[in-house]
């Protein structure tokens, strides 16, 4: 066992714990039993930390060869090769002190691999310092907001992918339906005659539009505060730093970011992360109106609509034989549900930013970053297990056209509303005979 201090007094730890005394204090006092801090984040931390570690070594700073480990240490978080991550980065995801538990969780990580690299046992501080040496010219409140940037561009460029992989099939399904006409629904009443491939064209391009916005939004996300260190003023932070670290982040993430303008404003406002995650709430609204227009379209087999027949994914009942349910558009929906409750918490976290520093930005990350993965598996799922397997009944589709009378409404510009609605009224609604009445009367 091995004895850390803080200004807290001591804390024994196994002597191979890979973190600190900062990191046992977070999983004590952050004990939620919630989950883990998303491992997309620690990702992009440890490339921050990357970052910085090159341009210190090449300013020749620090001691001989410690950067050098850093580096190392970092490299081999990455690629996995460190251990398993539960046991190096152990602070709950959701945590007071604005991210500063994470981030010393990746420091304190980082400087014991580093150590073990350099010979060293972990905890061998006065060799390589989680603050002094791999927190060197960094605050948690640059690392962390520029970390969560580079991120959440990872996974908006993940999920504008499977946007246009769903899009796509969705444009297949609408030229393969294209000649399937089928009774038109307004307010889920009869309305006029379509075809099912135009239904899922205007599927299609709703998806297109949320494609298009996710890609146009990564923009907004690319300024970050990195060298900003406290409060924006780059306290501690050298100009060589400064412009060598946005260099080499850039190279690390092939990310085109750029040095925030005023990067007072990204460290205390968080508004681009309401931005996005607005727009994936779009796209999860899109996703729940055409899941739960499927789920009608195939409901039935003999007590609903019928029009298409979703591919059978598992038993539907543990009572009722042979029932199957559209499973996949309802989990589609729940993801869609959470993705609009993660909206309202990244909402009013964001909007807690007092003066300086938003304190509640671990929620916005935990939200933000589980709303991109959520929606990314799901338009995956979506696609493959559900657009691409569905098949459409055309003699249902025929069936319910047929017996409707929405061919009424191309006789109005002939006849006039009124005469059309008292011919559709007197023959109590039956199709066959405002058919042939209609007919009759054009043909006079």
């Amino acid at each position: 066992m091995r004895t850390e201090r803080d200004k807290l007094g001591e804390m024994t730890l196994p002597d191979d714990a890979l973190y600190g005394i900062q990191s046992a204090r977070a999983r004590e006092n952050f004990a939620l039993s919630y989950k883990p801090v998303n491992s997309r984040l620690i990702s992009a931390i440890v490339k921050v930390k990357k970052s910085s570690a090159i341009v210190y070594d090449k300013l020749g700073e620090g001691r001989e060869g410690v950067y050098r480990a850093i580096i190392e240490a970092c490299d081999l978080v990455l690629s996995g090769s460190a251990g398993p991550e539960s046991e190096m980065f152990i602070a709950d995801a959701l945590q007071g002190g604005a991210g500063t538990s994470t981030n010393m969780n990746v420091n304190e990580v980082l400087a014991n691999i580093a150590l073990r690299v350099m010979g060293r046992a972990c905890g061998e501080y006065g060799i390589v310092h989680p603050l002094d040496d791999v927190n060197r010219g960094q605050s948690t409140n640059d690392v962390y907001p520029t970390a969560l940037r580079i991120a959440a561009i990872e996974l908006l460029r993940e999920v504008s992918d499977a946007c246009a992989k769903l899009q796509q099939s969705l444009q297949g399904r609408e030229n393969e339906f294209d000649e399937i006409r089928k009774l038109g629904r307004t307010e889920l009443m009869d309305a006029v005659p379509v075809t099912l491939g135009m239904e899922f064209g205007a599927y299609a391009q709703a998806i297109a539009r949320d494609r298009w916005r996710l890609y146009k939004i990564e923009e907004r996300l690319r300024q970050v505060n990195i060298g900003g260190t406290a409060v924006g003023l780059s306290d501690n932070a050298t100009r060589k730093y400064r412009f060598g670290v946005i260099e080499e982040l850039r190279k690390i993430t092939c990310i085109g970011l750029a040095v925030a303008e005023y990067p007072m404003d990204i460290t205390q406002n968080n508004d681009v992360f309401v931005e996005v995650s607005g727009l994936l709430k779009a796209l999860a609204v899109n996703l729940m109106k055409i899941s739960n227009d499927l789920r009608l379209m195939n409901s039935g087999p003999h007590g609903g609509f019928g029009e298409i027949k979703l591919a059978d994914m598992q038993a539907g009942s543990t009572i009722m034989p042979g029932k199957t349910n559209p499973v996949i558009p309802e989990m589609v929906m729940q993801v869609a549900m959470k993705v609009m409750a993660g909206d309202a918490a990244i909402t009013a976290a964001a909007s807690h930013g007092e003066f300086e520093l938003n304190a509640f930005l671990p929620l916005i990350a935990d939200a933000l970053l589980e709303n991109l993965s959520l929606l990314e598996r799901a338009l995956t799922i979506f696609r493959v297990r559900c657009i691409e397997t569905l098949l459409p009944d055309r003699k249902r589709c025929e069936a319910l056209l047929e017996a409707s009378y929405a061919f009424a409404t191309a006789y109005v510009p002939l006849l006039g509303y009124d005469r059309v609605a008292r011919i559709i009224e007197e023959n109590k609604g039956d199709a066959a005979k405002i058919k042939k009445t209609l007919e009759d009367l054009e043909n006079r």
